[in-house]
């Protein structure tokens, strides 16, 4: 038989035990105290079963207490529960925020910088061994910190002003899917520009301030109106060239020579680079537009994708970087007391019939979206390629 210690059940319980006990003293007319009190029904299981519990236990005012103490326990691991559950929320909200950043900065344009840069440093210091100082570690790392600030102004003030076109083209980017919002997205480009010119201006000196804040301009004037140079095919390309090609090469190399107590002077791989990578990096402009083709035409956006068509502005890139790696080779063959031919006429070689390759490939599959996507991918990695070998030719 269950019992069940309820406030009704109780009543009903004691109050039958009460005119029970009241019968049964009438009749052998034995007078009640008036003084006794009723039980509860605890303290009657407890004498039925014989169950050893702490004093008093049995008591109406320890059984509310009883009531009242698992109250509070549900209610504090219901409150706990929901902290955890706000805890997770906070972590969740900041590795999106996290992700969100990190898309907008455009990881591929800053492995290009970060490559680019460390490549430039290290062959300054090659050419000066007996200069090297652990001092000049500190103002390496401050400078690679003020190009990457550089590099997420000019890549995030772009998306800003080309939300509506990234909507279309690139609708994974943070803005265009909503997962970054617009004033963030302009406290972040103002962060990036305000910090990269405090850190140059206060270790490197007024010339390189000046080169580098006019990379700041000229990414400010390819994206934002009423200027919008990215609008103009000829324009855009010469600006892509300018900042990623020689501003960052010479302005690098400046830097790293004034920080080794050297003044400035060409040397025959820093000009080869420097011109290499100007050129690679009016290709880069040239084939970025190819993934976009669609969306520049919705927004009447000329370019010489939309003017020329996919496949000849393919073939044009193509071209005009077998002409980087043919001089590659020609200045090894010509300048061999300059550069290290056993290794950059090999790998230069090689690195033009993957090219020729993959834009065989590119024709093979009919210059479909996802091929264009990934044949602009691959001319990023030769653009990578180029800089991990320059410190060793």
């Amino acid at each position: 038989m269950e019992l069940t210690c309820s406030t009704s059940s109780f009543a009903r319980i004691s109050a039958t035990t009460i005119h029970s006990s009241a019968s049964y003293h009438l009749q052998t007319k034995i007078p009640i105290k008036p003084t006794a009190k009723p039980k509860c029904l605890p303290d009657l299981l407890l004498r039925s079963s014989k169950l050893s519990l702490p004093p008093r236990l049995g008591s109406q005012r320890n059984c509310s207490q009883l009531v009242t103490s698992r109250a509070r326990r549900s209610n504090s691991i219901w409150a706990c529960s929901q902290v955890g559950a706000g805890s997770d929320h906070v972590v969740t909200k900041f590795s999106n925020f996290k992700d969100a950043c990190w898309r907008f900065l455009r990881p591929h344009t800053i492995r290009g910088t970060a490559l680019g840069s460390t490549a430039l440093v290290a062959r300054a210091l090659i050419e000066n061994p007996e200069l090297i100082k652990w001092s000049l570690v500190v103002k390496a790392f401050s400078g690679l910190l003020a190009l990457l600030c550089g590099n997420g102004y000019i890549v995030g003030i772009n998306q800003i002003y080309d939300i509506g076109i990234d909507k279309v083209n690139k609708p994974y980017l943070p803005i265009a899917a909503g997962d970054l919002s617009v004033p963030t997205a302009w406290m972040l480009v103002i962060l990036f520009a305000v910090t990269g010119v405090l850190i140059v201006g206060l270790n490197f000196g007024p010339f390189i301030t000046s080169l580098y804040c006019l990379g700041l301009f000229l990414g400010t004037i390819y994206s934002v109106p009423p200027f919008r140079m990215k609008r103009y095919a000829v324009a855009a390309f010469l600006i892509i060239a300018t900042v990623r090609g020689f501003l960052l090469n010479f302005g690098v190399y400046h830097a790293t020579r004034a920080a080794l107590g050297l003044p400035f002077e060409w040397s025959y791989p820093v000009a080869f680079i420097t011109s290499f990578v100007t050129l690679f990096a009016l290709v880069i402009a040239i084939t970025k537009d190819l993934p976009d083709v669609e969306g520049d035409r919705k927004f009447k956006i000329s370019t010489l994708a939309t003017k020329l068509g996919v496949r000849n502005i393919a073939f044009l890139g193509s071209g005009l970087l077998l002409l980087n790696y043919i001089s590659a080779v020609l200045a090894a063959i010509y300048f061999p007391q300059a550069f290290r031919g056993s290794l950059m006429i090999p790998v230069h070689t090689i690195l033009a019939t993957c090219l020729i390759f993959q834009t065989w490939l590119l024709e093979q599959r009919k210059y479909t979206k996802e091929a264009i996507s990934e044949f602009y991918q691959f001319i990023w990695n030769l653009f990578y390629a180029e800089y991990f070998i320059f410190p060793l030719i």
